[in-house]
């Protein structure tokens, strides 16, 4: 489960810490929003790591689709497993969702971002595509955002593209390989993401 812990490497980067606000219903304009008002409140010392940690808790729960997410990157067994048992997993994907953020706050250094075109895919699917310059010196970074605007009021985040690699994608084939090696067994992929939130 190493590699659980990297997920959303790509997300916290950007998507650190900022204040509840609303932002634009315009998928552009959201993620600039939100994205420059976090690294700029990141930046700042006045709060501490934890009361940064549960600030992201309540940022991720509000603009990323994380039941949309999970269902995902359970693949076709979401289709075909108990009710029951899709709860369950819903539970722990989330909660190990936002640990895998949380854990990643001492990572970030500031970075200018900027949004370099928005592709619209659809009327619910709009692609934002942005690059962050770290002020480290470290080589910017290409990251396309997938935002869903089913309800055109709030856009969501549904994944990253970082440098071509869908982090979505990359969690659902690890999750996929765990499964296959225990006889496609949810219970046993729960067990594993509970164990990584109680580590």
């Amino acid at each position: 489960m190493k590699k659980l812990s990297n997920f959303f490497f790509g997300l916290v980067l950007l998507f650190k810490f900022t204040s509840l606000q609303a932002y634009s219903s315009n998928p552009k304009d959201f993620i600039t929003e939100l994205v420059n008002e976090a690294i700029g409140k990141l930046s700042s010392t006045s709060l501490s790591k934890e009361e940064k940690a549960l600030f992201i808790e309540e940022i991720a729960s509000n603009n990323v689709d994380i039941e949309a997410l999970g269902l995902y990157t359970l693949g076709e067994l979401r289709k075909s497993s108990e009710k029951k048992d899709i709860e369950n997993y819903q539970q722990a994907f989330k909660k190990y969702f936002l640990k895998s953020l949380t854990s990643r706050l001492s990572d970030y250094s500031s970075s200018k971002f900027e949004v370099i075109e928005a592709e619209q895919k659809s009327s619910n699917y709009t692609i934002i595509r942005s690059k962050i310059y770290p002020d480290d010196g470290n080589p910017e970074i290409k990251i396309d955002w997938r935002v869903y605007t089913k309800n055109p009021e709030k856009p969501l985040i549904r994944d990253l593209i970082v440098e071509g690699l869908s982090l979505a994608r990359t969690q659902k084939e690890e999750f996929a390989s765990i499964l296959s090696s225990n006889n496609n067994d949810i219970n046993i992929l729960i067990s594993k993401l509970q164990e990584f939130v109680n580590n």
